[in-house]
This record gives C-alpha cells, structure tokens and sequence, in this order.
C-alpha cells in the first residue's frame, strides 16, 4: 500500500455531527455582527503590507484521488508574512485597528492605520500596551503587529506552549508570561490583568462585552478567501477546516457565505476529541466550555470554549463537525514533508478528516460528498517551532 492508503486506514472520526445546509444569503443577522464591509476593509489594508503575497494553493490530486473526491486544494498559510501561519493576518491587523482607534479617539482627528505604520505617531503609541493569551501563533501575530504599530505587548502562554514558540514571540520584541496551567486559564488571567493595568486584550476568542476586536482579528483572516476567489477558476463545493475557539472557521464560512451567498460551499469543521467545544455546542444549541484534560499535539486547536462571534456563525452555517484523535497527524505530516509541503501539526486535521469520511459511505451522502466535489483544506501552519517540527517528521 502507498503512504495516503495507510495513512486512510488509519484516520478515524471520533464523534460526529451532522446539521443542515443553508442555501440562503449572508443574513442579516450575520451581517450586523460580522459585516462584509469589515472583511473589505481588512483585506485591503493587508493587501497594502510590505511583503504581502498571496500564499499557494496547492493540488493534492493523490489526495483526492484516495478520499473519492474529483480535488482537493490546499490553502498553504507556511509563508504567509515569513511567520508561518494564518494568524499572521489576524492578530497583526486587529492590532493596527485597536491603534487607530484608539488615537482618532485621543487625537480628536482620523488615524489611519498606514500613518500608524509609518512611525508618525511613535511617542502615542508607546504609551499602549496590548496583550493575549497564545499557543503561540496567534501571539507571535500579535507581537508583529505590536512592533509594526511601536506599542508595547504582553504575551500569556500556558505550560504546554514549546520554547521555540516562545522564543519566536520574544524575538518581536514582547514580555512572555509562562503560567502554569492550560490555554482557558492563560486567557483569564490575561483578561484579569488586562483589566487592572488599562491594557487591550487582543484575542479572536469573543465573548459578551468583548466583540470589536475579535471581528477585527477574524477580518483579517478572510485575507485568504478573496485569494482562494481570485486563483480557483471555480469555487469549492466543500470547505473542511480546523477548529479551536472557531474564529478561523467562522471567519471563513462567513465570508464564503457573504460572496457566493447560495452558492457558498458546504462548511464542515474539525476538531481535536481532546477539545471538543464545537461539536458540544452543536450537540447542546448553545455556547458550551469543555474541560481539556489531556493536551493534544494540535496545540493550536487545545481551547475548551467556543468564541461568541464564531458560534453565532457556525450555528447557522455548518453542515458538519467531525473530532480527531491525534493518531493521524505525524503521519499526515510526513506525507505532506515528502511532497516538499512544510505543514505543522494544525496544518493536516483537514486532509486526515476527508480521509476518514471517505470511508463512512453514509457520512458521505450525508455531506454530499462525491466524485464530483471541489474540496478545500487549510494548511494553516508550517513548522512554526521547527526544532518540533523535525521531531515529528524524522520520528
């Protein structure tokens, strides 16, 4: 057998949920929330960016060809900004937002966010310290955009969180706080410290009182839809995406709904069973926390509560969610490294998924999957702790 055969036979789903698709437009509802004037605006801006290029997308015929698929495409976020990760888009963007914000307030006049970028404001902007909670991606985002504004930043990691993470988010120029306790933990007590110094939180993870700048930070995310629209002579008919808080997800189920409207592409969503917040909110019809009791090899993917924004958009636009073991993952990463594809642990759930449906014949109906199906993964990260990375890959 070749190495996608094995790797099928190893993927297996460990819970699913199967809901409706929506053939409708973007509601309204949606639209007041998470509107598409904001997505425009984010992917204009980052379209601005030194050294911004749209990253590849990438044909896995042979991938394809074993799940039954007539394709399937792979988003390849590995050299987006030269940091390695979607979360380039999001955390960076949503930094520069809070900034210009907060200085056309203070100054009394508009601020853009090129002048911010530019250094005319340098002084106002030390003044303003941001901050998170990370596994590492998102914070190393945040610090980039911390420097490109000239505001201080704070970074909160849980005890999980690698070195090399770490050390690439200091690199930017931010304090790290290494706590010992897990990602939910890390996200309070920056919130709490956030709220006694002054500071602005920086997160996609929403939650009632705290809405702008999860949109903004989910914005820039849909940086890849208008990418993916302008390169694919035709849409996807599905679009399988990893999950953690769900901002990634809902970002981009929400702007393919905004721009093909009935037309969007199925949207099924994938998780880790170690942190499955997603499809126990499907399961319960309302936000729900679970507890992380065992850390996955995902780390990205390691959050216990669905973000506020994301469950408004993924309650109504989701077709399915599948959770995964960890088993597959090393050895999706080998295949990916032996096609000279650098993806990272949270690059694969989306290749490991359609790979285990492929085998569920009424899963497959279900999700109107066929010969005939345009499918699109998101590889969202290259080897973003690379001494991890060959770990995994020569293990």
């Amino acid at each position: 057998m070749n190495a996608l055969t094995d790797l099928k036979s190893l993927t297996s789903i460990s819970e699913k949920w199967l809901g409706d698709h929506t053939r409708a437009v973007y509601p309204d509802a949606l639209q007041e929330l998470f509107p598409n004037g904001m997505m425009k605006a984010a992917q204009n801006e980052i379209a601005s960016w030194k050294g911004y290029e749209p990253t590849q997308l990438r044909d896995l015929a042979d991938v394809a060809s074993t799940g039954g698929v007539a394709s399937v495409v792979y988003k390849d976020e590995s050299t987006r900004f030269g940091l390695g990760s979607f979360k380039a888009l999001g955390g960076a963007y949503a930094v520069l937002k809070y900034l210009s914000d907060t200085l056309t307030e203070q100054l009394g006049r508009a601020v853009s966010i090129a002048e911010i970028r530019s250094g005319i404001l340098a002084k106002e902007a030390a003044k303003i310290t941001v901050t998170t909670a990370t596994d590492g991606n998102h914070g190393r985002s945040v610090a980039w955009g911390a420097q490109m504004a000239g505001c201080r930043c704070r970074i909160y990691i849980h005890r999980e969180v690698s070195k090399g993470r770490e050390d690439a988010m200091a690199a930017f120029g931010a304090e790290i706080i290494r706590i010992d306790g897990d990602y939910d933990e890390s996200v309070r007590l920056a919130a709490k410290d956030a709220a006694e110094n002054n500071w602005q939180v920086i997160s996609d993870t929403s939650y009632d009182g705290y809405l702008d700048v999860p949109r903004y930070v989910m914005a820039g995310y849909t940086v890849m839809v208008r990418e993916i629209l302008d390169e694919m002579r035709e849409p996807p008919t599905h679009v399988i995406i990893q999950a953690g808080v769900g901002g990634l997800a809902a970002a981009i189920c929400a702007s393919f709904w905004a721009e093909l409207g009935e037309k969007r592409p199925r949207f099924i969503v994938t998780e880790s069973e170690h942190a499955d917040c997603i499809i126990e909110s499907m399961r319960q019809q309302k936000p729900s926390h679970v507890e992380v009791k065992e850390e996955t090899i995902m780390a990205g993917l390691s959050c216990g509560e669905i973000s506020l924004i994301a469950w408004e958009i993924l309650s109504r636009g989701v077709s399915g969610v599948a959770t995964l073991p960890d088993d597959a993952v090393a050895p999706a990463m080998r295949i990916m490294a032996a096609k000279d594809i650098e993806a990272g642990e949270c690059a694969v759930p989306g290749i490991i998924t359609l790979l285990a449906i492929s085998k569920d014949a009424k899963m497959m109906e279900a999700l109107s999957l066929d010969s005939n199906s345009r499918v699109l993964v998101f590889g969202c990260e290259g080897a973003t702790d690379p001494e991890l990375y060959r770990s995994i890959i020569e293990g």
